[in-house]
């Protein structure tokens, strides 16, 4: 469990954890896209407007690339909240938790309002499926970075 007293962490050493924390975060999130409807679109969401092409067009390889590099740099951004949470809270699963609360919508407002809007071709009935999808991915992918990052706090 996190103390307060654990507040002088190493910085640098949290956001490698971040970092770590979001890759095993992503693998989680993988298991979730594979089992839900549009659950693997948002990736080939991003490749498409990165390509100027229709999502399901888009090139799966570069799909799969933004799909790790933004998992993989959301948790040092996690690490952040947290810390600029923890400047208030105190460092503990109080500001742990108000942290994810806070990036959750961050995640799915970035993907929902900037990303998607500027994907080409999609049919309308899709995209509800597509930001539903993208919602849960990020609760999975929460419910995975939040504690990892916690139990590293805890360990520095």
């Amino acid at each position: 469990m996190i103390s307060q007293s654990a507040v002088p962490v190493s910085v640098p050493a949290l956001f490698l954890a971040g970092v770590v924390a979001g890759v095993v975060a992503t693998l989680a999130m993988d298991l979730v896209m594979a089992r839900i409807d549009e659950g693997e679109t948002p990736p080939r969401v991003a490749s498409g407007v990165l390509t100027d092409t229709h999502p399901d067009d888009s090139p799966r390889r570069l799909a799969t690339v933004v799909h790790y590099v933004a998992g993989t740099l959301t948790g040092p951004l996690y690490v952040w909240l947290l810390l600029a949470v923890g400047s208030v809270l105190g460092v503990g699963w109080v500001a742990a938790g108000v942290a994810g609360v806070l990036l959750y919508p961050l995640m799915v407002g970035f993907f929902a309002l900037v990303v998607l809007p500027r994907s080409r071709g999609l049919a309308r009935q899709r995209l509800r499926r597509i930001r539903r999808a993208w919602a849960v991915e990020a609760v999975a992918y929460l419910l995975v970075l939040v504690p990892l990052v916690g139990v590293a706090v805890a360990a520095l």
